[in-house]
This record gives structure tokens, C-alpha cells and sequence, in this order.
């Protein structure tokens, strides 16, 4: 099918340049290329959108020496600025931001395969978070333009930055899901170095000359290169005051164990999850299996929100197959910005083999692909495969599969499904499908206690952003809303003085002068 041309890709993208100390800093060295796996030619072949610069540990080390510099032990221009400046820096990012959308959001289609819908939305939804973020920030700060009296103690308490953030991001969400850590990071008067995710880092490069030109030097700081090389030795340094990192526990776990004091260092992480719907025999089977299908194929189930498990009641699981087969079959596979695309290409080239393995161990255990297109493969996709019956000992229930397989298992003692969870290292979120309330409510009760969100009759999600979005076990560290993320980097930090003549009249001149940015009971309208 031809391309349309708004979407071709016309002219490749040389980004040969770096973020350090509010400089893009040319780079002459060693550069990777960045492919798609979408085809531009009739005859199947990867497409080549552009090169980044394969940047080395000097480099890295030279990021980490700007945003300490600019932190500058709390001293920088930027952690002691006033709030509502902050924020003004902030709103001259967005406004830029906004003008990028139609180049981003095609990035977003041939970098890692996003409908086009689901591309618009993400950058929609991440402008839409920054403001949110900013109103947020803007009501935190005038709840703070007060003081209290406690046992003739005068406190001023406000939140205060944590020092140097080292943010990593994912490919699936490379936009929003970054933007949740970076924004709420930069807005609390933290300095930041940042590197793109392996797919979806050519996207990042029409933001470079807004996030230069919006905030102070050394406050983002943009690296490119492999996390080992690059992230490793910022890490191993010991400067970085916060790991940021929305990923694999893995990744999470080895960085972690670089730093030199990792009992001080603070942790924001999002990581995987194995989020399972629970389909009880009373469920609206309709509304059931389109919001399954919803939770295990929306972006090829490469969401770790995705349902990645469906338990489904003994009593109902016959039908419950058949109908859901039907409708994983009828869905559309297609080019990001074809109508109607609903499957589209897998960014990552080796995904397809990886789910043909758990295809097959899971086969090979006593599972069928009970979906007549399962499997079925082509150079850059697999069609998502239902199994049935999956069993324990089969990798698909064990691994996040984070692509287009699906695992059925039915019950007949809702203790099972609770079990398994209860065993599982991760704990996000659940989706559970029923009506009767004598039957939900003691689940409800249950469940809450293994995940930190129940979506009753719907698929597992985000949003909406100002909801709190965490995990137990292996799946988050902290938590990141709109409201929460800003909490988490941050910490309260107050002034005290006793309530005496003397120290009263010195508060009363600071407030009358305005000479500290802190101690301030200005009100920001």
C-alpha cells in the first residue's frame, strides 16, 4: 500500500548533536543507526530513519559534572529559583513543545509502531500532563505560603528538590511515560541527565532547542548511547541523588548496585508487571471480552499495563474462547496511519522469534492456539496467539510476555487466581470482571491488598494521570500522578525559630523584603 505522503519518510534524521550545559554539542564520533521496521518499499525491508551519537563514558561523566555544577549543592540558579519562575520556564517549554506535534507524532509511528490515533494521544496526553503538572505545582506552592505554630515553634514547610536525577524511559511510551518522570523532576528544582530509550529516541530530537532554550544551563543535560556505557559509570560516580527509571527490574537492580551509597539514593521506578483479568461466571461476557481485548492487544500488548493473564471461570471459559478468538481474529493489522489499524509492526526486530518460543514451549506443555490466525507470521509482526489451557510450568505464565500472546487459564475456585497472585513477583494492577457485590466485595477487599489498582469491569490502564500509578513487589518503587510524582521528587524541608520577639521581627523583614526565595508568603494567583 503506498504511503501517504504526509507520512513518508522523506529525508533521514542526523541528529549529531548532544545536550550538555545548556550547549548541543556537535559530535564527530561514532554514531548508531536508527531502523523501523515498518517497510518503505514493496519488497520487506527495514527502513532507516535517521543516526544518533553512540556517546562514551567521558561524555556521560561530562553530563553528570553539568547537572551537579548547575544543582551546585542546592545553591544553583535553578533549586533556589522561586516557584512561579520555575513554572514560567516551564510554559515556555510547552508552548514550544506544541509546535512539534505533527513531526513527533509521525516519529512516534515509524519509530516503534503506534497507530496513529494512539501517537496523537500520547503527545496530546503528555502536553495535557505538563499543564496539569504546572497547576499542581501552582496550588502545592500557595497551600505552602503559610506558617504554623507548634509548641512555640514557628515552622515554614515547603518541598524542597533531592539534587541530581538520572532519568531513563521506555520505548513504549517514550514520550509520555518519560515526560512523567522528567517533568515533575525539572518542575521541583531538581538538574537532570536524561537518555532516550533504545526505540523512540529520534522522536526526543525536535524537543532538543526547547529544552535548551526553557531552562537554565545544566538543568537537562540529554545523552545518547548504550545504558552499560553510559548510564553505568553516571551511577558508579555516586553523585546521582535519584534513579529514575521506567523499565525492567533488572536494569533497576543493576544500577542500583553501581552506586557507591545506595542507601541515600532515592528510587522513582515504574517496572513490569504480569496483570492478570479475573472473569467471574456471572460477568457481562460482552463487556467482558471486548474490555480483554482491549487490556491484551491494545499497542500489541506491549504496555506493562497489559493483560497479560486472563483467568476465566470454569463455567464460562468454552464460550468465553470462542468468542474472544473471533474477535482477536477480526482485528486489523496495518500500518500506524492506515484506518482501522489495530495491530501494527513490532519495533523490536527479534520480538517475533521471542513470542514464536513461548508458542511453542507452551504448545509443547499441553496448550493449543485456539484463534485460527495465531501465530502467523510475517517479517515484522506475529498475530497475537490465544492459548488454552496454560498451565504454571509454561514460560508464558511465568515471563511478561510484553507482545501479542495470550494466556488463558480457567478456574473453579476463585482462591486459584488469588493465589497465583499472591505468589507472583509483581503487583500493579487486576481487572475483574463481574456484578454480584456479595460475591465482589470481600474479593475487592482481597485484591487491594495484592495490587494497587482494581479496575472493576474494565481493562487494566494508566489513566486518567492524576490517578496514583504504583506497584507492589517487583512492578514500581514510589508513585507517579500528576500529583504524586511531584511528592516523590521532592522532600519536605522547612524553617524553624522559637516563637520570641527577636526572631519574629528577622521573619517579618524577610517576608517585608522578599530577599528569600523560601521564605515567602507570597501567593501565586
Amino acid at each position: 500500500m503506498k504511503i501517504p505522503e504526509k507520512y513518508q519518510i522523506k529525508e533521514t534524521i542526523t541528529q549529531n548533536t548532544y545536550l550538555v550545559n545548556g550547549e548541543l554539542k556537535k559530535w564527530t564520533g561514532q554514531t548508531s543507526e536508527v531502523y523501523s521496521t515498518i517497510s518503505s518499499t514493496e519488497n520487506y525491508q527495514k527502513t532507516l530513519l535517521g543516526t544518533i551519537p553512540t556517546l562514551g563514558e567521558t561524555e556521560a561523566l561530562e553530563a553528570l559534572d553539568s547537572a551537579v555544577n548547575a544543582y551546585n549543592k542546592g545553591q544553583g540558579l535553578w533549586p533556589t529559583m522561586k516557584v512561579v519562575d520555575r513554572i514560567a520556564c516551564m510554559e515556555k517549554f510547552v508552548a514550544q513543545m506544541k509546535t512539534k506535534r505533527e513531526e513527533i507524532v509521525k516519529l512516534l509511528m515509524w519509530e516503534i509502531g503506534k497507530n496513529l490515533a494512539d501517537s496523537e494521544k500520547e503527545f496530546d496526553r503528555t502536553v495535557e500532563y505538563i499543564y496539569d503538572t504546572i497547576e499542581d505545582y501552582t496550588q502545592m506552592d500557595r497551600d505552602s505560603a503559610k506558617f504554623e505554630k507548634h509548641g512555640g515553634v514557628n515552622a515554614h514547610i515547603r518541598r524542597g528538590p533531592l539534587g541530581v536525577v538520572l532519568c531513563l524511559g521506555p520505548y513504549n511510551y517514550p514520550l509520555n511515560e518519560t515526560f512523567a518522570l522528567l517533568i515533575p523532576a525539572i518542575i521541583m528544582g531538581n538538574t537532570t541527565i536524561f537518555k532516550p530509550a533504545k526505540f523512540g529516541v529520534l522522536l526526543l530530537s525536535p524537543l532538543l532547542e526547547a529544552f535548551q532554550n526553557s531552562f537554565p544551563k545544566g538543568v537537562v543535560n540529554i545523552i545518547y548511547g548504550r545504558g552499560r556505557t553510559v548510564a553505568s559509570p553516571i551511577m558508579k560516580d555516586g553523585r546521582v541523588d535519584v534513579l529514575a527509571l521506567i523499565g525492567n527490574s533488572k536494569s533497576a537492580n543493576a544500577l542500583q548496585s553501581v552506586h557507591p551509597k545506595s542507601n541515600r539514593l532515592r528510587m522513582v521506578l515504574g517496572l513490569e508487571a504480569k496483570n492478570p483479568a479475573i472473569v467471574l461466571k456471572d460477568a457481562d461476557l460482552e463487556l467482558a471480552i471486548n474490555e480483554c481485548i482491549a487490556g491484551t492487544t491494545s499497542f500489541n500488548g506491549q504496555r506493562c499495563t497489559a493483560l497479560k493473564v486472563l483467568y476465566v471461570h470454569e463455567a464460562i471459559v468454552d464460550e468465553f474462547n470462542k468468542r474472544f478468538s473471533e474477535k482477536v481474529d477480526a482485528l486489523t493489522f496495518g500500518n500506524p496511519w492506515e484506518d482501522g489499524a489495530k495491530l501494527t509492526p513490532l519495533p523490536e526486530p527479534d520480538k517475533p522469534a521471542y513470542i514464536q518460543e513461548l508458542i511453542d514451549d507452551a504448545t509443547e506443555k499441553g496448550a493449543k492456539i485456539i484463534n485460527k490466525k495465531g501465530g502467523e507470521t510475517t517479517d515484522n509482526y506475529i498475530f497475537p496467539a490465544v492459548l488454552y489451557p496454560v498451565s504454571k510450568d509454561m514460560r508464558v505464565y511465568e515471563e511478561e510476555q510484553f507482545g501479542p500472546v495470550i494466556p488463558v487459564i480457567s478456574f473453579s475456585d476463585i482462591e486459584e487466581p488469588l493465589n497465583d497472585m499472591a505468589e507472583s513477583n509483581y503487583g500493579q494492577q487486576v481487572s475483574l470482571f463481574g456484578k454480584d457485590t456479595k460475591t465482589l466485595a470481600p474479593l475487592i477487599d482481597t485484591l487491594v491488598n495484592l495490587v494497587c489498582r482494581v479496575n472493576l469491569n474494565s481493562s487494566c490502564q494508566r489513566g486518567p494521570d492524576v490517578y496514583p500509578f504504583t506497584g507492589r513487589k517487583d512492578s514500581a518503587v514510589a508513585t507517579l500522578s500528576v500529583h504524586d510524582a511531584l511528592r516523590s521528587f521532592s522532600i519536605r524541608t522547612f524553617v524553624a525559630s522559637k516563637d520570641n520577639a527577636y526572631n519574629n521581627a528577622i521573619l517579618t523583614e524577610l517576608l517585608q523584603t522578599r530577599a528569600s526565595n523560601f521564605v515567602s508568603t507570597d501567593y501565586i494567583l
